[in-house]
């Protein structure tokens, strides 16, 4: 490589002895071979998944639908892609955490509520699906949505830098979430 390239151009005996220049490239030629070997490419040990693979696999269940579809801009149809990404990796983990505790049946049967307001809950036919009492109802999915929102706000902080914006996010994702009703 010292015979092939430029580096004896810059021998000048004016400036130093030629050994100095040897030991000098020799040094640079050893930096730079660590700093390859040691360098990273963009992403690190990453494993990328293809976007479209993982649409295939992953439909979302909330999305903008029909129409809308064509005529939305697409920063619009990202927003709520993206919302609905992270509402869905909540409720599949809040989905998980049941079915770990064996109550998969429970939240199965009570998910589908857990955005709805108080009035548009019949408690009753809940209670009766679930065979048990409707105070017990109203505990059980009182406590699906704390859990639920802690699950949310965990997912949400993985993807902001500022723990103080998690809010901010939340607030934004649900109005997302609510121009693709």
């Amino acid at each position: 490589m010292l015979l092939k390239g430029n580096l004896l151009s810059f021998a000048d005996p004016a400036r130093g002895r030629f050994r100095s220049l040897l030991r000098t490239a020799v040094e640079n030629f050893l930096n730079d071979k660590e700093h390859v070997a040691r360098r990273q490419k963009r992403g690190g040990r990453m494993q990328f998944v293809a976007w479209d693979d993982w649409v295939a696999e992953e439909p979302s269940q909330l999305s903008i639908r029909g129409q809308e579809l064509k005529t939305c801009p697409p920063e619009r149809i990202f927003d709520v892609r993206w919302a609905a990404t992270v509402v869905e990796q909540a409720l599949r983990r809040l989905a998980e955490e049941c079915e770990n505790r064996g109550r998969l049946r429970m939240f199965t049967a009570l998910s589908k509520h857990l955005s709805l307001e108080r009035f548009e809950i019949s408690y009753a036919a809940l209670a009766a699906s679930l065979g048990v009492s409707e105070s017990v109802v109203k505990r059980l999915l009182h406590e699906l949505r704390v859990r639920y929102r802690i699950i949310l706000r965990d997912e949400i902080s993985q993807t902001v830098a500022d723990p103080a914006d998690i809010d901010d996010e939340i607030r934004y994702l649900c109005a997302a979430l609510a121009s693709a009703q």
